[in-house]
């Protein structure tokens, strides 16, 4: 880390410049990624203690720890302006005035063998002096630029020796004009309220048992008449406080908490202090991405670039497969072969978990890449099972399997009576490559569309090229339902992606299946070109993965969905082959499942973050703060189906918002 000198850090705060630096005699990190109206600090969050002091310290490490407040500096790691004491609040305290901040005895132990020569104090209360010499400039920088600060004063607390309840969260206000900032004190304690932690019942109250009585707060208020300053200490529920064992879940979730609870805070207490008209909790983040977050998205995307699932998954030699099995459907037993995987399981599994993602500091990144990283570890073990028993473990593991909702969804759908006359196949596989082809100019998207003879699916994306299977024919319909789902999702998906700065837009969040799946059905929809036996396509789907799950043959689903459903042959052995491709692939029962939350979602928000690449609705709030914060380009490229007015059939309407 850059090492600077304190005038070389006022220079930088006075002249409004980010930087990410430690003083350079290490006892303050300082990270400025933008300049916004509040500031984090963790004044206790450090451990060390100066060599020439060691020797006179009467009390274990394990002693100073526990009167300390580690992790708190990772609390507000997401936030833009955060001040971290680095050195120990027993070499000096720097919630303690100047002539008080070294202990002679703290909490009824005698801290110094020896007492402390003068330069050896002198030293500490010349640290102390430092830091509030920087904190004022940064203040005052603020208070001229924005005309408020607000400071969110992080600590925490050892809470066993305290003989009953006590809040996770206090806020001591006992030097806040609370007349002035009610509303702003109120607003924080409620939120703080909302945190949700594994296990714990979370509260929060004010000056339940702190009040907020530390040199920090009087410092600020003494001198800086538009800055709030809100003292928070933290029950240590993240950590065992005796044994000084962490709890790293709870850390993870204390830390997403900390990052909404002040953004939005601050966001709140902006708009109502100011002039600004509009502003969101991105709109107080940093605008940059971070460096350490654009170098594990590189390592990231370099190492698992070249999975592609489906290539993998779908039968080699599906084509005689199906000759054979029609042939013979009672007693044929299949023989699917595959493409052989060429890449090294355990290789790829060590380079996954090497990745540094603890150097993502803003939570909610962190725990994307996370994600991601988990689950391309089960992909791996899904794509080294082909073929065998443990396929079908792994399918689940990955995608899922159908809930009574699901099941039961499927079968009111499966219940309808076909309202239309079918139409009949007429279009072949070159016209339908033709109508791709001029499609994709419409839209502006550079893709190549050719036919194959490899694809159990009518049509499918892969990278920028669209295939066409040579061996179907269609109706115009359903060539239109086909273009909007697959260029008009999973083409201007993928271009969008290859627009934006995290290449993990490319790869695919954890649930990219389900949302795309669902965003392109839902856009067939819109289109008008949903007719009932598509819908019931996907519900018999549900149907077939459910009855592979619970153990039936191949040949007993194609039976059911022949005799129990009159679906035709070939329209039987294709949804039963593509749920037991592999051993068992669980994926089709997700149709109907996106296709239900994609609807539920554009009938209540903005759907535009989703198509910045290969999604995840879980991962909505994250996109969206991340375009506001300029970080995401919003997408150059939208579905048409999504601007047609009135073009969706109405029985199909009703139906679907029907489903549950």
């Amino acid at each position: 880390m850059l090492q600077l000198t304190e005038a070389e850090m006022l220079d930088k705060i006075q002249h409004l410049i980010p930087f990410e630096a430690q003083l350079n005699d290490g006892s303050l990190t300082i990270r400025i990624s933008e300049y916004q109206p509040y500031v984090a600090t963790a004044i206790h969050h450090g451990h060390r203690l100066r060599g020439e002091l060691q020797p006179k310290c009467q009390l274990t490490e394990e002693e100073r720890y526990f009167e300390e407040d580690p992790f708190t500096g990772d609390f507000i790691a997401s936030l833009p302006v955060v001040l971290q004491a680095e050195d120990s609040r027993y070499e000096y305290d720097l919630n303690r005035a100047p002539d008080q901040c070294i202990y002679k005895e703290a909490w009824g132990k005698q801290v110094w063998s020896t007492p402390l020569l003068p330069d050896e104090r002198e030293t500490s209360v010349a640290k102390h002096d430092c830091y509030y010499r920087i904190l004022a400039c940064l203040i005052d920088t603020l208070e001229s630029k924005f005309g408020l600060c607000l400071l969110y004063d992080i600590h925490s607390y050892n809470h066993q020796r305290i003989e009953r309840d006590t809040p996770v969260f206090n806020l001591g206000t006992k030097q806040v004009n609370t007349r002035r900032w009610h509303k702003e004190v109120k607003s924080l304690v409620d939120r703080l309220a909302q945190v949700e932690l594994p296990n714990i019942e979370v509260s929060a109250n004010i000056n339940d048992v702190f009040q907020g009585m530390g040199y920090q707060a009087s410092f600020i208020k003494a001198r800086f008449a538009n800055t709030l300053i809100m003292p928070l200490e933290v029950k240590k529920v993240f950590m065992d406080e005796t044994r000084g064992d962490s709890f790293p879940l709870v850390i993870e979730k204390m830390k997403e908490g900390m990052k909404t609870v002040i953004t939005e805070h601050a966001a709140e207490t902006i708009l109502r202090r100011t002039k600004v008209k509009r502003l969101t909790r991105g709109h107080v983040l940093a605008s940059k991405l971070p460096k350490e977050v654009i170098k594990l998205d590189r390592q990231l995307f370099s190492i698992a670039r070249g999975i592609n699932t489906l290539s993998y998954i779908n039968p080699s030699n599906i084509k005689q497969e199906k000759r054979r099995f029609l042939h013979h459907p009672h007693d044929y037993q299949l023989a699917f072969t595959y493409r052989q995987l060429n890449i090294d399981p355990y290789k790829f599994r060590e380079q996954l978990y090497r990745l540094p993602v603890e150097d993502i500091r803003d939570a909610d990144i962190q725990k994307m890449y996370r994600k991601v990283i988990d689950q391309l570890a089960v992909r791996i073990d899904l794509l080294t099972s082909i073929g065998t028993d443990e396929f079908l473990y792994n399918s689940l593991r990955y995608y899922g399997q159908p809930d009574q909702r699901d099941i039961a969804n499927a079968n009111f759908i499966l219940h309808a009576r076909e309202y239309d006359e079918p139409e009949m196949p007429t279009l072949t596989a070159q016209q339908a490559i033709e109508q791709f082809k001029a499609a994709a100019e419409d839209y502006g998207v550079k893709c190549s569309v050719v036919g194959s003879k490899q694809l159990i699916a009518r049509a499918m994306v892969s990278g920028r090229s669209i295939k066409v299977n040579l061996g179907c024919k269609f109706t115009q319909k359903d060539l239109n339902a086909l273009i909007h789902h697959e260029l008009g999702v999973h083409l201007v998906t993928t271009a969008n992606a290859d627009r934006q700065p995290l290449k993990v837009l490319k790869l695919g969040l954890p649930g990219n299946t389900h949302t795309q799946e669902g965003l392109a059905i839902l856009c067939e929809h819109l289109s008008g070109s949903f007719p009932l036996h598509r819908l019931k396509t996907l519900a018999l789907r549900v149907v077939a993965v459910d009855m592979m799950v619970k153990g039936e043959s191949f040949a007993d689903t194609f039976h059911a969905l022949r005799h129990d459903y009159q679906v035709s042959n070939d329209d039987a052995f294709t949804i039963t082959a593509r749920v037991y491709r592999g051993g068992g692939f669980t994926k089709d029962y997700l149709y109907l499942k996106g296709l239900r939350d994609a609807l539920n979602a554009y009938q209540h928000e903005d759907l535009a973050s989703l198509f910045v690449g290969k999604t995840g609705f879980e991962f909505k709030p994250l996109l969206d703060e991340l375009i506001t914060r300029e970080i995401l380009q919003k997408p150059a490229f939208m579905p048409k189906a999504l601007s047609l007015k009135d073009h969706r059939e109405p029985i199909i309407d009703f139906m679907l918002s029907s489903i549950k």
